[in-house]
């Protein structure tokens, strides 16, 4: 989205909340802070070690001349101190702050207003019961920006004016939207859309959307209420109040009542992102034949067919943990996989957030390639999800781990 990539210089470590990353400017770090809900803040860093003595060395490697802008004698500074997993006296940060005075800073603390922050952030592992007496990790660094995290909060559901029974988090909104790259004045569709939970995270980033439903009483607001203590849906209940709450509503096209398996759309490249999520609500369909597979094969075949070149399709695939290989994840010629994440249910069940782009532009005769490539009967299989979810298995697997752990 801001013309351009980054890569890591470390390997993604589960028990750290730390990653180093080599990006290419500030600017392009600012951008990505503009989006991201994972990430809470990010830091130029300055130097970095396993212990203080090999933090200061580190300090005292670091180019001068990248540091010198930073600390003239006009300027105003802080140094603030993040400690994760262990919670220090003032007086032990003073004496930290006070280890770093060999750095060449001139300008004045000013606690309030500073012109620029610096931050020691010390890591003291991923366990509460077991806290070492010294950082396993230490870094130092400029701050540079924060995260979106807030936004988890502020468009949380238990705020939402209109919810269903299983609207989607905010947070999973929002990494979709990302995952899907939307920007200002793209178009964005759900065909699954429910109470429009997904439709919230990328109107906030300035694209327009629309979506479609076979339940009329959902896309209407009518009915039973999911909140406790309500019975009815209220009057104003609806997709569109939604997106008035936030500020939203100039982009708000439409929700149209449909059926996914029937085709409604004039032909030609519609969109630029389609992001949904079929389970999000009490979804019913007119033919009991329409299996979980066809549904996913209709989803890709749709996005080959409209989306624009280079578009995103961004979908929830339920996943039967003890059956899965990534070669059931369904394949369209038109679409490129681009990543595959998985979001753990239970031991035994997990749905993979897939993110496909339009690489190729869409030909009758792929109408129907799926059946002819050998990717549709692996993930036929696949329909059994539901059945084995819901009937003793789920039970039968839960007996047989509790039994293992006796």
């Amino acid at each position: 989205l801001y013309g351009g990539q980054f890569s890591s210089e470390q390997e993604i470590h589960v028990n750290s909340p730390f990653w180093i990353l080599s990006i290419p400017s500030e600017e392009m770090a600012r951008g990505l802070m503009k989006r991201t809900v994972c990430a809470k803040s990010i830091f130029e860093l300055w130097g970095h070690g396993r212990s203080a003595g090999e933090l200061y060395e580190s300090l005292k490697n670091y180019p001068t001349d990248k540091m010198l802008p930073y600390l003239q004698s006009d300027s105003t500074y802080k140094i603030h101190i993040h400690t994760f997993n262990k919670t220090l006296t003032q007086a032990q940060k003073i004496k930290k702050i006070d280890a770093l005075e060999f750095l060449p800073f001139k300008g004045k603390v000013n606690l309030k207003t500073p012109e620029h922050i610096f931050w020691i952030l010390e890591d003291y592992g991923m366990n509460p019961n077991d806290v070492p007496e010294e950082p396993i990790h230490l870094y130092f660094g400029r701050w540079i920006a924060d995260g979106q995290r807030e936004l988890i909060e502020s468009y949380s559901v238990k705020k939402r004016h209109f919810i269903g029974n299983t609207s989607m988090d905010a947070c999973l909104s929002f990494i979709m939207a990302n995952h899907a790259r939307v920007k200002p004045n793209d178009i964005v569709y759900d065909p699954f859309v429910g109470t429009g939970g997904l439709l919230i995270s990328s109107a906030h980033f300035g694209a327009y959307v629309c979506g479609t439903d076979i339940d009329y009483n959902t896309i209407h607001g009518l009915g039973k209420a999911s909140r406790k203590n309500q019975k009815w849906r209220g009057p104003d209940e609806n997709i569109r109040a939604n997106l008035r709450q936030y500020g939203l509503e100039k982009y708000y096209l439409d929700a149209l009542v449909a059926d996914f398996s029937r085709p409604i759309w004039r032909k030609g490249m519609l969109f630029d992102a389609i992001i949904t999520d079929r389970n999000t609500e009490n979804h019913f369909f007119i033919s009991s034949s329409y299996h979980l597979s066809d549904i996913f094969f209709d989803l890709l075949k749709f996005g080959a067919e409209y989306l624009v070149m280079g578009g995103r399709l961004v979908y929830w695939l339920p996943i039967y943990r003890p059956e899965y290989t990534e070669e059931i994840i369904p394949r369209h010629p038109c679409l490129k996989l681009i990543s595959n994440c998985e979001q753990m249910l239970s031991s035994h069940t997990s749905r993979r957030l897939i993110t496909m782009e339009k690489v190729k532009e869409f030909k009758d005769q792929d109408e129907n390639s799926y059946l002819l490539d050998g990717q549709y009967l692996p993930y036929r299989g696949h329909n059994s999800f539901r059945e084995k979810y819901f009937s003793g298995v789920t039970k039968r697997i839960a007996k047989e781990e509790k039994d293992n752990q006796k």
